[in-house]
């Protein structure tokens, strides 16, 4: 048992690694591949493959959310070591989500067969015509996906993060390389469409053979269990709900900025979103890993002092990274898309900062989230956020109509911040029973060791000109180093960095004990 709890630490701490190792990876190949696309797409057909995109993510929402109730059931049935349970919970699943992959692809045709209605009266005709084609291939990408979902939330229910990571990794380097080629061909947003729906098919075979060859995955598609369905669907329809607030947050934007100004403000705010999404998967990578032992606390002793601990632990590393993160681009963003994707994208430099500030609190409580759902608490978060989500839209529709993508954000923003910064922490401090005094009393104590940082960042504002790139890698490397340093001697406590210390003293002995 020992064994087997170590080899679990093991492969989260390998997880959190790689996915770090992968996000740097993407973001790396992301610096290169991006503006080179960009400029091959162009703006409008840039525009139009965002536009498009948000509206076949809609479908997204037939998962309902039974891959949060598949985490939670399964964690029950293996705390138990209850082998036939879970093949006959694989089964259902199995089933379920064959029966949504189908639904999908039925509602995808009816968006095929109607994407003029749909997308509006301000593209032309052969951008719908471009767009019919987009959205045949995306359905069938996100339909395909559906049956396959079993597989992946099987290997994050084992906790086997070694082998998802590193396929991540190399679907992450593989992209690029198969859609490039693809641009330079000429063959438009259809070709990169049509290649990342090739290497999302080989990623989820991938899946399901390590699923069967390592994990010995077992299906009992015998003794449909009705009684546990329709607890799933009680448990999983609040986190849908969620889940239409997700899609509102972040999708909905680029469709009514499509409806009332067309490709080129989509383009705009597409570009920013894509930015949002990468910060938003530093906070995520971090707090997924512990997502299974989450539901093993609640599900053995549903301790909350340890709960606390956990959650304060990791929202701390979060806001270390984010900090750094938000703040950079607050100094050096605008330099950095005029360099990176062209001066026709400054604007996005504006809709950017107003989506990552106020993301940012939820950011540092993701983990918040699945303690929730764990102890079967989410349903008040769910309709809040819902409610939030649909005055997002009644607010967002005006600003889009006066001040385009700018307005459209501000909507955003400001959900985020009423729903995140206020309700929540309210919510889980009196229900939920995670201390968010003690919580916000930590964070705040690294706000002192932000203060040097940001006078160092104001100084470079006013006299380095970041149009220059020898200039621009030169301060902003002066600026990440100057950060490092004040977190390391006035902001991070003995916990954290041991958490950089140790690994490395250990690296430096293997190093000197290998030379002796």
């Amino acid at each position: 048992m020992q064994i087997l709890i170590g080899n679990k630490i093991n492969q989260r701490k390998a997880g959190a690694v790689l996915s770090y190792v992968s996000m740097g990876l993407g973001y790396l190949i992301s610096l290169i591949y991006t503006p080179i696309m960009l400029r091959l797409l162009g703006r409008s057909e840039y525009g139009l493959f965002n536009l498009v995109a948000a509206v076949v993510a809609y479908l997204g929402l037939l998962n309902f959310g039974f891959s949060s109730a598949y985490m939670r059931y399964y964690s029950r049935f293996r705390v138990n070591n209850d082998e036939e349970n879970i093949a006959r919970l694989n089964g259902m699943f199995l089933l379920v989500f064959s029966v949504i992959g189908l639904i999908a692809l039925l509602a995808g045709s009816f968006f095929v067969l109607y994407v003029d209605l749909i997308l509006g009266d301000k593209l032309t005709l052969n951008e719908l015509s471009k767009a019919q084609i987009l959205m045949a291939i995306m359905v069938f990408n996100i339909a395909l996906s559906f049956p396959t979902t079993v597989f992946n939330v099987h290997i994050v229910a084992n906790e086997e993060y070694i082998f998802q990571k590193l396929l991540q990794m190399i679907k992450v380097v593989l992209n690029p390389l198969m859609v490039l080629p693809v641009l330079f061909l000429g063959y438009g947003s259809i070709g990169m469409v049509a290649m990342i729906t090739i290497l999302n098919i080989a990623v989820e075979v991938s899946n399901a053979i390590f699923c069967f060859n390592k994990l010995k995955i077992r299906f009992n598609f015998r003794n449909f269990d009705f009684a546990l369905m329709r607890e799933m669907i009680v448990f999983s329809s609040y986190i849908f709900i969620n889940m239409i607030v997700d899609q509102v947050n972040w999708s909905v934007d680029r469709f009514i900025l499509g409806r009332f100004h067309g490709t080129i403000a989509v383009a705009l705010y597409g570009l920013a979103a894509q930015i949002n999404i990468y910060y938003m998967s530093i906070s995520s990578a971090i707090s997924n890993v512990f997502i299974p032992r989450v539901h093993r606390l609640v599900a053995i002793d549903d301790d909350n002092r340890e709960l606390n601990g956990l959650f304060t632990r990791v929202g701390r590393i979060q806001f270390l990274l984010l900090a750094m993160i938000c703040s950079g681009f607050i100094f050096f963003g605008r330099p950095f898309l005029n360099l990176w994707a062209g001066s026709d994208y400054d604007d996005a430099f504006y809709i950017l900062l107003i989506l990552i500030i106020p993301v940012t609190i939820p950011l540092i409580q993701i983990l918040g989230i699945y303690i929730q759902r764990a102890k079967n608490m989410h349903k008040f978060r769910s309709w809040t956020y819902l409610f939030i989500a649909m005055a997002n839209i009644g607010i967002s529709i005006p600003l889009a109509r006066l001040y385009g993508g700018i307005g459209a954000a501000l909507g955003t923003g400001l959900a985020l911040l009423i729903g995140n910064g206020f309700i929540m922490n309210w919510y889980n401090h009196v229900k939920v029973g995670l201390d968010m005094k003690y919580f916000w009393t930590q964070i705040f104590k690294i706000v002192p060791a932000l203060l040097p940082v940001i006078t160092i960042g104001i100084f470079i504002n006013l006299y380095v000109d970041l149009y220059r790139l020898p200039l621009f890698i030169i301060f902003g490397s002066i600026y990440v180093i100057s950060f490092c340093l004040s977190m390391w001697f006035f902001g991070m406590n003995k916990y954290e960095k041991d958490l950089i210390g140790k690994p490395v003293k250990k690296t430096i002995l293997k190093i000197k004990a290998h030379w002796k």
